[in-house]
């Protein structure tokens, strides 16, 4: 039977929503899995009923967010962010601290009005790239990247998903739409004032190496070759490891293939057998050696293929990345691409022992050996991000001016309200697709469909949370700690509890649920509530201390060999500057008067 939701509503659904929070903290399961199970049990126990949740499909949040995913794929696919950044790069690289800055001004402007992980996914490998230039590690750029980007999102409605959802949530609330730029002024100064931030104090940044690093970099350029096991050869009934001439200081064997099988996963225990084919990394001086010498066998003779260039790269797996939830194992990646994994790392982990049966997962980066051309043939066919190099191909360049002509009219059209934004997104997205800037498949992949189901999940948790007068319930209980006390200190604590929440749990849950508890405390202490709405959005997106609040900050994360702690070193000065920054500005632009 169906609960009475004045007397059980609210107290079932609060619960329902702090057991959401400690599942979403301690990584329960996704995100947007969580969000459907508190939704299904809600439905279940009678608060909402199905017409509410499929209300809640037709939000102009997630149809905004959703074409706006396109048109940003439109911008990435034609190059005209690629280009955007190594023109604010290329020409500050003889400078250190111009170059800094150059940079992250450009991943912050980007960041304004496309989503925030594309810029970042598409930075990466552009920070390292500056790194080595100026003589610094990566990982003294790259948590500067994701922090820009995350400011830069404050910067406009369209900036960020939450930005948007907190917009759709505050119109469910009777408050009048939020113009496109509006928000501009507080994320403008935060922004400056972060990245100034950043600069001051860019020394406690560590210095790390990246996984391309720790696998012995690239001094000298190595080749893969393939070495037949002859009938004549000495290593017959040897073991693979224990042949000296394939196991050298400038030698390294990385497989055995025995008619069609690999050996690698038992290597240690390969007994070589006539017809084994070795596969050697190795410098080419090396290689001709090994022939001199009849180190091959009793021919002499290499695999008919013969030596083919070999890097190491370092792979970041992206959201929108085709591998994601498989195995390495299940991959064959040396049967599809002739390429072979080294290490998985995740979390700030090196999954040693067992990194080829640990499905792949957003953030995860990889160390893959192989001729160049296989290894950009893997990464262009599956989405990944080549960490050590950036993108030289696969740009549909000659349409780049129609994509950013197409993103500037819906930027246009939203502001100066000729169509609502939401109208305005969906246009450019038709555009994109018409002009070919990218392809409909394309359009599909470009969309996060999980952070889709998040908000989707989440609105439905604000629609039970109307129904059963939580906020007001809430609200009761704050407002009288709140009575007496300055304006200012009242919008001072909802910035800094939904920091304080965003930090621990994902963001655009916490937009859904202090939201309506900001507009009601406004309203029941007699201020105007947008300064408070603005407040949240800002705070919402200011997730710095943490490597897992914000999905920038996990793909810095391994890419920058950092630990946990680094975040938070450098994130508590970001949260600060914020924080100072919001509470200059917010009041001066809506002044904390009754409503």
């Amino acid at each position: 039977m169906a609960l009475d939701p004045d007397m059980l509503g609210p107290t079932l659904t609060g619960a329902l929503i702090i057991a959401m929070f400690v599942a979403f903290a301690r990584e329960w399961r996704t995100p947007e899995v969580i969000a459907g199970l508190g939704v299904a049990v809600l439905l279940a126990a009678g608060i909402l009923e199905t017409p509410d949740v499929l209300a809640v499909l037709s939000s102009p949040a997630i149809a905004t967010i959703a074409a706006m995913f396109v048109v940003s794929a439109g911008l990435v696919r034609t190059g005209a962010v690629d280009r955007f950044a190594r023109f604010a790069t290329n020409r500050a690289r003889a400078r250190p601290a111009l170059a800094f800055f150059a940079f992250l001004g450009a991943a912050a402007a980007m960041s304004a009005f496309m989503n925030n992980t594309p810029v970042v996914m598409l930075m990466i490998p552009v920070a390292v790239q500056i790194a080595r230039q100026t003589g610094q590690a990566s990982s003294q750029l790259l948590i500067p990247l994701s922090y820009a980007a995350i400011l830069g999102g404050t910067c406009t409605l369209i900036g960020t998903s939450t930005n948007l959802l907190v917009d759709t949530v505050a119109r469910d609330q009777g408050l009048e739409p939020f113009g496109i730029f509006e928000i501009a002024p507080v994320g403008i100064v935060a922004a400056t004032v972060g990245i100034c931030a950043m600069f001051v104090a860019r020394r406690i940044l560590p210095v790390r190496q990246d996984m391309a690093s720790l696998g012995g970099g690239q001094q000298g350029r190595r080749f893969i070759v393939q070495a037949v096991i002859d009938e004549g050869s000495p290593h017959v009934g040897a073991r693979a490891r224990e042949v000296i001439a394939f196991n050298q200081p400038e030698r390294r064997i990385i497989d055995v293939l025995r008619g069609d099988l690999s050996l690698r996963r038992d290597l240690d225990n390969v007994i070589l057998e006539p017809g084994d084919i070795v596969v050697l990394r190795s410098p080419v001086a090396e290689i001709l050696s090994m022939k001199e010498e009849g180190q091959l066998g009793g021919d002499r003779r290499l695999q008919q293929t013969g030596a083919r260039s070999s890097a190491l790269v370092e792979i970041l797996i992206g959201p929108d990345a085709r591998v994601l939830g498989r195995t390495l194992r299940h991959l064959r990646l040396r049967r599809r691409y002739g390429i072979y994994p080294i290490a998985l790392h995740r979390g700030g982990t090196n999954m040693a022992d067992r990194f080829e049966t640990t499905p792949l997962a957003v953030g995860d980066t990889l160390l893959i050996e192989g001729a160049p051309e296989d290894l950009s043939r893997f990464a262009e066919e599956n989405g990944l991000v080549n960490v050590s190099q950036p993108a030289e191909r696969g740009f549909r360049r000659d349409k780049a001016p129609l994509a950013i002509g197409i993103a500037l009219a819906v930027v246009v059209a939203a502001a100066l309200n000729i169509v609502p934004i939401a109208g305005a997104a969906m246009i450019g997205a038709v555009l994109v697709l018409v002009t070919r800037c990218v392809e409909a498949d394309e359009a599909v992949q470009a969309v996060d469909w999980r952070v889709l189901g998040l908000i989707a999940g989440m609105l439905a948790i604000g629609t039970a949370m109307q129904k059963t007068a939580l906020a007001d319930i809430v609200v009761g209980a704050i407002e009288p700690w709140l009575m007496g006390l300055a304006p200012i200190v009242a919008l001072a604590c909802v910035y800094l509890l939904t920091t304080v929440l965003t930090e621990l749990v994902t963001n655009n849950a916490v937009a859904v649920i202090v939201t309506p508890v900001a507009i009601g405390l406004a309203t029941a202490l007699g201020l105007d509530p947008r300064p408070f709405v603005v407040a949240v959005m800002i705070a919402a997106s200011a997730s710095f201390i943490t490597p897992i609040g914000y999905q920038t900050n996990t793909l810095v994360y391994n890419a920058g060999g950092y630990r946990f702690t680094d975040f938070l070193r450098l994130g508590l000065i970001m949260d600060a500057t914020t924080f100072v920054s919001a509470m200059a500005i917010i009041p001066l632009i809506w002044p904390l008067v009754p409503a």
